[in-house]
């Protein structure tokens, strides 16, 4: 089975639009969370994945947005949220409301979270990532640090395919990942593409000032930070 791996999508359509253009054929997506914050197409980006039907987890930001909850936000991440809290209509607002902080797919074989398994508001690194993460799934889908990572172990393979909408390991191409998964169970059985793919980084920078969100919400995307 192959499967298209998303997360951090951040309110950013280009950097989305080109991800699915770029993505090869595969029997399903999955999202790791924070579909929306940042980026100034947060209505845009819930449809995407909603009509997709695209199994998805709960990001802080989308929390944030759909509950009214805080987190340790900068005043960019305060004004993205802001933003999409008066962007987005009630459906909307109650789908991201309802979204879990983990889900299941593939029979069980691979789990989503947006942290961490005991955390999903916990920063995880791909140099930190440990098989102590793994329950009884093939595969672990993070998201959270927008950096992109995998690390396979006799038990499975966890990974974060990296940001959509806003990368943050330096390259600036959004990113993403195909998985595919074979016969059998652990590592072995898993195997991670890490694709990366470039967008029209200026229209998001100009999209943002025309918001009139904070002018590095664009511009960092050029950093990949």
């Amino acid at each position: 089975m192959r499967l298209g791996v998303i997360s951090d999508i951040h309110g950013n359509r280009v950097a989305l639009d080109a991800v699915l253009d770029d993505l090869p054929t595969v029997d399903g997506l999955v999202c790791a969370g924070d579909v929306v914050g940042y980026n100034p197409w947060p209505a845009d980006c819930v449809a995407a994945v909603r009509d997709r039907g695209i199994p998805t987890v709960m990001g802080n930001h989308d929390r944030a947005v759909a509950r009214d909850t805080g987190f340790r936000f900068n005043a960019m991440a305060a004004a993205g949220v802001e933003y999409a809290r008066r962007r987005l209509d009630a459906d909307a607002l109650s789908w991201l409301s309802d979204l879990p902080d983990e889900r299941r797919v593939v029979d069980g074989r691979v789990k989503l979270v947006h942290g961490h398994p005991d955390d999903p508001d916990r920063y995880t690194y791909p140099e930190e990532f440990a098989a102590s993460m793994l329950d009884d799934e093939d595969l672990l889908v993070t998201g959270h640090t927008h950096v992109q990572g995998h690390r396979v172990f006799d038990e499975g393979v966890v990974m974060n395919p990296g940001s959509v909408g806003q990368p943050r390991d330096g390259d600036p191409r959004a990113g993403y990942a195909v998985v595919e998964l074979g016969d059998g169970a652990g590592g072995d059985a898993v195997t991670v593409d890490e694709r990366r793919v470039e967008y029209d980084v200026d229209a998001v920078v100009e999209a943002v000032a025309d918001a009139g969100l904070p002018t590095r919400i664009g511009t960092r995307l050029r950093e990949g930070q």
